[in-house]
């Protein structure tokens, strides 16, 4: 599988990681199985009150499966993920320490929990070593999730991992002058 990042260059060059773009999930035959769409929003800060990230996955493109929506929090990372209803189904948390640990951390954990708060799997950014993590833009992450998990909240657990990448790891990157081809 690919993804593939469309936006429009002058949000990329101005707007950074505020920016609004389209992800297609293709598979090897260059056929779009997933599409997800975030809109343009004013701040990635966690706790902006007003400006939460969110992202909508369809699968296939054209049919919304859910929703991936930023939660607000004074110091650890949360996100919801929601069914077509716009209902909780998982939650995602990080921890800020290990967010302002990055390089000392080898990898970087977010959990991934029922309502009632059993972990059933997680987004890890996974270390890729000193020279990949340092002087390139390339990330790795992994999702862990139980196999029964519906085929719609497996998407959006996807759509969470590139929110959480755009939220959290894009920025550094920026940050350091180098940008990021998809």
């Amino acid at each position: 599988y690919f993804a593939a990042e469309e936006s429009n260059l002058c949000c990329r060059q101005y707007c950074g990681i505020h920016r609004p773009f389209t992800l297609s999930i293709l598979d090897n035959s260059q056929n779009e199985v997933i599409h997800m769409v975030r809109e343009f929003s004013c701040s990635t800060h966690f706790y902006c009150f007003w400006a939460r990230q969110r992202m909508e996955v369809q699968s296939p493109p054209g049919e919304v499966v859910g929703y991936v929506r930023q939660d607000c929090s004074f110091w650890n990372p949360r996100f919801t993920l929601m069914n077509t209803e716009e209902q909780p189904v998982l939650t995602i948390s990080g921890r800020m320490v290990d967010l302002c640990c990055r390089g000392i951390t080898p990898n970087i954990t977010f959990d991934v929990a029922t309502l009632d708060g059993t972990s059933v799997g997680n987004v890890t950014k996974q270390w890729s070593g000193l020279t990949k993590e340092y002087f390139t833009s390339a990330d790795n992450f992994g999702i862990s999730f139980p196999m029964d998990l519906d085929v719609r909240m497996k998407a959006v657990l996807l759509g969470a991992c590139f929110l959480i990448d755009f939220v959290f790891f894009e920025r550094r990157n920026n940050q350091q002058g180098r940008h990021r081809r998809h």
